[in-house]
């Protein structure tokens, strides 16, 4: 097998990314219209999730992957159809 020569990732990325890919996956469970709403709704998020975020703020970040865990498993639910918006104010969240 080869090396892989991008960056290493910290655990907390990885948490990020099999997350974003646990989305990915649930989504082609759902029709196509909604698999694209999915699809659409997540990149958007974990993008402005990015771009709004500080990266040290891990109690924040820990927050934003347990919710996002939740809503994951809401989702593999065959009755669930989509996903809806959830607003949250991070300078609420104290930082350590």
């Amino acid at each position: 097998m080869g090396v892989s020569s991008g960056p290493r990732l910290s655990g907390m990325q990885k948490q990020v990314l099999a997350l974003y890919r646990g989305f990915l996956r649930v989504a082609r469970s759902k029709s196509p219209e909604e698999r694209h709403r999915i699809e659409s709704f997540v990149s958007v998020e974990f993008r402005r999730n990015s771009k709004q975020i500080d990266g040290k703020n891990f109690q924040y970040i820990e927050y934003l992957l347990r919710l996002g865990k939740k809503q994951l498993e809401q989702l593999k639910n065959p009755d669930t159809i989509g996903l809806s918006s959830l607003s949250v104010n991070s300078s609420r969240i104290k930082r350590s």
